[in-house]
């Protein structure tokens, strides 16, 4: 074993260069706010490789490991069903790929791999929670801790899985930190490494609250609690925010059975606790809503907050895309190389896509709490707040004109941008989808299309200098297509919003 690690709060500044992510550009960070009510309870499966991470989820639901294989790079979401089915959700594709559930069955031939498998079974563990197996921490990257982050957040709890002869890296104690920081359940089991639990020194014993009197035989030592306390010590070394997480021992004996009550017991309490987190009718839900005597020029303020949170999003967007460069080169040159370049770029996307998404959200939350409170006054009721997406929802389906916003935006082999639209385009891209959106626009959705795979993995197409420049021209081209598509989604909502309150304003109240 290792000693202590330093304690892994870097500054922003040097975080970049150490490869980790900074704390100013979460997305969705975990504890920003809390999970929706509706929001499934779910466990997320995480840790280094090598642990048996697989073999221990496999073990909680008393399945064969070889059913929870996956391609590299994909999450596995793993829901309750009464039938089981097996299905592969690829970006580019409106529908999901089925294929078989049983050990022995070929997955689908497809162009390029899922960003999640979800695997429905009748097991009743799954009825109370849903347990979702990640890629490898060394394989996260940046995008990959923001992406985990985020569904840690909403489902809730982590279980982390680390094997004895394995140490904490850097990368991991950040990301167990900002887990301690949002208060998601962490739960560790510490399974046997290569050689078994780490040895015990000879002579090492101890009589210490055994009760044996002095001169006695001294009791053995539990090389299982030596490995575990020493896992433990290390990790509260540099995040004793962890002190009060519960660490389980497994090895090839153990059925996992006092693990799989901790889960459900956590599950049973947050449950309960989401429940009672919203009431079942929210204030302004129903009911008649008065405008103010004097609403004043909300119109003309709307228009200029719509322009200008418009236009912060883009510039942000723009950073993040210039930093994703960055990120990008250095893999190619030093890193992931040309093989790898598809399937680091593609999660980069995704952690950009759930970024522009959340800007978004909170910015059109601003424009209607804004705008509506000048018109019907401050503060507005939540339920008033809800009321009001509805009827925005239908001007923004009235507006569109010539492109939808419910549509995914494909990197192309070529280094472009094309567009998918139609219903379940954008169902594929969530490495671990949540509840249903309440927000008013759809989500930002930017895959890599399986053309991408299929180029860079071609051994005639192994040239890093090549590869830089098609990362920064498909990077470009993001930036262009985001840039127009922020636009023209904070132009539609302002119009649609604005005749909403027109129409407030000419009959003297809310009519939604």
């Amino acid at each position: 074993m290792k000693g202590p690690l330093p304690a892994v709060d870097v500054p922003d500044d040097m975080a970049g260069a150490a490869g980790l992510p900074r704390r100013g550009r979460q997305p969705a960070g975990p504890g920003a706010t809390e999970p929706r009510p509706e929001e499934p309870l779910a466990v997320i499966g995480v840790g280094p490789a090598g642990a048996g991470r697989s073999e221990v989820l496999a073990r909680l639901l008393q399945l064969d490991p070889a059913m929870l294989a996956v391609p590299a790079g994909s999450w596995l979401v793993l829901r309750h069903s009464r039938v089981p089915t097996r299905a592969a959700y690829v970006p580019g594709y409106r529908q999901p790929h089925s294929y078989g559930t049983d050990r022995l069955a070929a997955g689908p031939a497809l162009a390029r791999p899922p960003r999640r498998v979800e695997l429905s079974l009748p097991e009743p563990l799954l009825r109370h929670f849903s347990l979702v197996d990640t890629p490898d921490t060394a394989a996260l990257g940046v995008a990959g801790v923001q992406l985990l982050r985020d569904a840690a957040g909403r489902s809730g709890a982590v279980l982390f899985v680390i094997a004895a002869d394995q140490a904490f890296t850097a990368v991991e104690l950040h990301l167990l930190a900002g887990l301690a920081r949002a208060r998601v359940e962490v739960v560790f089991a510490v399974t046997p490494g290569a050689g078994g639990w780490a040895p015990v020194p000879e002579g090492t014993a101890t009589t210490e609250g055994t009760g044996a009197s002095v001169g006695s035989p001294p009791a053995p030592v539990d090389p299982v609690a030596v490995t575990v306390e020493a896992h433990r010590a290390t990790l509260l070394a540099a995040v004793p925010g962890l002190a009060d997480a519960r660490w389980f021992p497994l090895d090839a004996a153990d059925d996992g059975a006092d693990l799989r009550r901790a889960l459900v017991g956590w599950a049973a309490d947050e449950g309960l606790r989401r429940a009672s987190a919203e009431p079942p009718v929210l204030p302004g839900s129903h009911g008649r809503v008065p405008v103010v005597a004097d609403p004043g020029d909300w119109s003309e303020q709307l228009d200029r907050r719509a322009r200008s949170s418009s236009r912060r999003i883009r510039q942000h967007l723009a950073l993040e895309l210039a930093n994703i460069h960055l990120r990008v080169v250095q893999e190619i040159v030093f890193g992931v190389g040309c093989a790898g370049l598809p399937q680091l770029l593609d999660r980069e996307m995704e952690a950009l896509s759930l970024l522009a998404t959340v800007q978004c959200d909170e910015a059109v939350r601003g424009l209607v709490e804004e705008a509506a409170g000048q018109v019907f006054g401050a503060p507005l009721p939540v339920g008033v707040h809800r009321r009001l997406h509805t009827p925005v929802r239908w001007g923004l389906a009235d507006h569109q004109s010539e492109h939808e916003l419910d549509r995914v935006l494909l990197v192309t082999s070529t280094g472009g941008v094309a567009g998918l639209t139609g219903a379940g385009a954008s169902d594929a891209l969530a490495s671990y989808p949540g509840a249903g959106r309440v927000e008013v626009l759809p989500p930002v959705a930017v895959a890599l299309s399986g053309a991408c795979w299929q180029h860079w993995r071609s051994p005639a197409n192994r040239d890093p200098n090549a590869a830089r420049a098609w990362a920064q021209r498909a990077l470009r081209e993001v930036e262009l297509e985001l840039s127009r598509e922020v636009s023209r989604r904070f132009e539609l909502v302002r119009l649609s919003l604005d005749g909403v309150l027109s129409d407030a304003v000419d009959h003297g109240m809310l009519l939604a």
